[in-house]
């Protein structure tokens, strides 16, 4: 008897202890696919004042929602919800300890390339990258090349030993090694999946001739050659006609000097 009746009043001191902790009540618990909320939290039971109160994001203090007041209701408003509002988010009452409760806001998975279009050279190394964004990140990413035919062609780390795939929650590159104009040059595909579904973008990788990047100073060499042989051609062909007409403009001063003399002689003579 005395073992039950412990028992029972460990018990009542437990319920008791129980219904006096702190309980904050979300609304929604939970934000899916929406393109606007408004998220609140409500303190019951406080064991201690309420001397303020904050919302986060990720472990991120929000501008502007800290608050020094004790009210045991606050609300926070989404006007716009995209794929980077997505997150976890935490109301937090400033008591002794602390207490806060996360609402997890979900948003459909996005996935964009860094460039949707590529360029390498030859025997160069081509790299692709794409970003996801969303609530929750993806769980797996995966890279497909687009036959000519249109069917994809799925690409792995060990793929032809030509391909490296490096992936994080929010990024995957893919890198092709050993570039080749006729096998390589297409379109990409990079796929996401999340537990909300799956997501994916293109890229369109060129490839260039080596030859390609001398191709500007091989233009700028031929514009000299060419200006340089019209100049000389045009210097051997220049007419014996104009070279005579430089050889007479040099002269025309002495005939008139002669011409001058010559008159002066015959009044020399007529005044005699």
């Amino acid at each position: 008897m005395k073992i039950l009746f412990v028992l029972s009043a460990l018990l009542c001191v437990y319920r008791a202890s129980a219904s006096t902790e702190p309980l904050i009540v979300t609304d929604p618990a939970e934000v899916s696919n929406r393109t606007s909320a408004l998220l609140s939290c409500n303190l019951t039971a406080p064991t201690s004042p309420i001397k303020g109160s904050f919302w986060m994001k990720n472990d991120l203090e929000l501008d502007g929602t800290r608050k020094s007041t004790n009210q045991a209701y606050i609300e926070l408003t989404l006007n716009k919800i995209n794929a980077q509002a997505g997150g976890q988010y935490k109301c937090v009452f400033v008591t002794e300890p602390e207490v806060s409760e996360v609402i997890e806001v979900k948003t459909p998975l996005h996935v964009s390339a860094y460039k949707h279009s590529e360029q390498g050279n030859e025997r160069d190394r081509g790299v692709m990258v794409c970003h996801g964004y969303g609530y929750p990140l993806p769980t797996d990413w995966a890279w497909r090349k687009i036959q000519p035919d249109g069917t994809p062609f799925a690409i792995a780390n060990a793929t032809l030993d030509k391909y490296e795939i490096k992936t994080t929650p929010n990024k995957t590159t893919l890198s092709i090694l050993d570039l080749d104009m006729e096998q390589d040059m297409g379109d990409y595909e990079c796929m996401a999946t999340s537990e909300l579904g799956v997501a994916s973008d293109k890229i369109h990788l060129r490839v260039r001739s080596r030859l390609a990047a001398l191709w500007p100073f091989l233009g700028i060499v031929a514009e000299v050659i060419i200006l340089v042989t019209i100049i000389f051609i045009y210097e051997k062909r220049r007419t014996p006609d104009e070279i005579s007409d430089d050889d007479d403009s040099g002269s025309a001063p002495l005939k008139s000097n002669s011409t001058n003399h010559k008159e002066k002689n015959v009044r020399q003579r007529n005044s005699n």
